[in-house]
């Protein structure tokens, strides 16, 4: 009996020690907080990676420039919706066809013969190639009385590949009897002088190559009875290169220059 009361009383002191720690628990005495990672000597959270910025090369944005050219070489789509816009029909309606040096007429300085029915479908850049395609929607579509095209610029220049004149003479000869064949009055314009290419200096004696072409051009005109309009004889030094004072960079008209260009164009679409 005596053994039996001491066990009971013993477990009754381990049931109340329980009993207390629960209520100690119960009115806010917390257990020791828990050291964190960086206490414990955890490495720190990984840094985000930031993507490097990748520098577009010069090599890249020449190849973005050529896809977009493979995708509309001829650039039919620069004058398109321009096109549709227009009177079906426009008496005196002339179009003056070319590349930078007709596209850059009033941004780089000229008037553009205010009050004239003309319409500009020079696009900077091309090549008697490219304009030979785009020749229909761009010329004969819009049913002009004539057409003065001025090029080849940009083939000796070797805008589109290398050109040999007489690659030059065809796209000239092709776009002439489309025109006539249309019934459209064709002008060809002699090209205007360069000395050098800025854009591709290792062009060889281009002013002898801008002569030799102006040479055959005006034979031809003569030969298919056309008018040619010359702006080289204004324009041109003593070296074949472009006067003083009348161009951006040699090859570009400025205000001087297209104040040259003006009164000669009128007068060759004067002549009869």
């Amino acid at each position: 009996m005596m053994t039996t009361g001491r066990a009971m009383r013993t477990m009754g002191c381990v049931v109340m020690a329980g009993m207390m720690a629960a209520g100690a628990q119960c009115y806010g005495q917390q257990s020791p907080a828990q050291p964190t990672p960086a206490q414990q000597g955890a490495a720190p959270a990984a840094a985000v990676p930031v993507a490097p910025v990748v520098a577009v090369s010069a090599q890249d944005k020449e190849l973005a420039r050529m896809k977009v050219q493979l995708e509309d070489w001829a650039q039919l789509g620069r004058y398109r919706a321009a096109d549709l816009e227009l009177p079906g029909t426009q008496e005196g309606r002339v179009v003056f066809y070319g590349d930078s040096i007709t596209d850059a007429w009033v941004a780089n300085g000229g008037k553009f013969f205010p009050g004239k029915p003309y319409v500009n479908r020079g696009i900077s850049g091309q090549t008697t190639p490219q304009m030979l395609v785009r020749f229909r929607q761009d010329v004969v579509d819009l049913h002009p009385d004539a057409v003065v095209i001025l090029a080849g610029t940009n083939d000796i220049a070797g805008n589109t590949g290398p050109s040999t004149l007489v690659m030059i003479e065809d796209n000239f000869r092709s776009m002439t009897e489309i025109a006539k064949a249309n019934g459209i009055r064709v002008i060809l314009s002699s090209v205007t002088p360069v000395a050098k290419y800025p854009w591709r200096p290792e062009i060889a004696d281009p002013a002898t190559k801008i002569q030799d072409l102006n040479a055959w051009l005006k034979s031809y005109c003569s030969q298919e009875k056309l008018t040619y309009l010359d702006y080289w004889t204004a324009m041109a030094d003593k070296d074949g290169g472009m006067k003083p004072g009348i161009s951006l960079d040699g090859v570009h008209p400025n205000a001087a220059g297209y104040a040259i260009m003006e009164p000669l164009a009128e007068a060759a679409l004067a002549a009869k």
